[in-house]
């Protein structure tokens, strides 16, 4: 199975981002939309893991003792390499504390935190192909950096399941996790 750890957005931020969806989609953009459906804020990608594996994750994620944490999304923008028009989030005190516990708890199962700077997103469109940087450039030049996003508290952290098709990703929650 295909695991992460995230955090579910409500839907007036749902509404939020649709609202940004739609404002920048046009025909034969080259651009693959993500669906509102798949949007989370991920705390840790842990990719294929074995049941055994996810058990001792979901065990160790039941023992974080965390505060419930604030959220506000800001800006869009893109990550090269990877193909993707994203809308950012802030990181607060306690979601960069969060994201540490997460990655500590998994730790203990086995995995390795990411050695790079936490850069938490919501992935709105995918580019493919070699001229992607250009397709998510014109795209980054016709939205707006004014755009507002409702800001919220999170009141849980979620496992998630991955499952890839060709009709895109879907993401079932396998366990919830409280914030306090």
């Amino acid at each position: 199975m295909r695991l992460f750890v995230g955090i579910p957005l409500p839907s007036p931020v749902i509404e939020a981002l649709d609202s940004v969806q739609r404002s920048l989609r046009g025909a034969g953009d080259g651009l693959r939309w993500s669906s509102p459906e798949t949007w989370h804020i991920t705390l840790q990608f842990l990719g294929e893991c074995s049941a055994e594996t996810s058990e001792c994750v979901i065990e160790r994620l039941a023992e974080i003792r965390s505060p419930r944490v604030p959220v506000a999304l800001k800006d869009t923008g893109i990550f090269d390499r990877a193909g993707v028009f994203w809308a950012g989030v802030e990181v607060s005190t306690e979601l960069r504390q969060l994201g540490k516990q997460v990655a500590a708890a998994i730790g203990q199962c086995g995995f390795t935190a990411e050695d790079r700077p936490y850069h938490p997103h919501v992935t709105l469109a995918r580019a493919k192909g070699d001229d992607r940087v250009s397709v998510l450039r014109k795209l980054q030049g016709r939205a707006r950096q004014d755009f507002e996003f409702p800001p919220f508290i999170a009141t849980e952290f979620l496992l998630y399941e991955s499952f890839l098709g060709p009709g895109g990703t879907r993401h079932e929650v396998r366990r919830r996790f409280p914030l306090r």
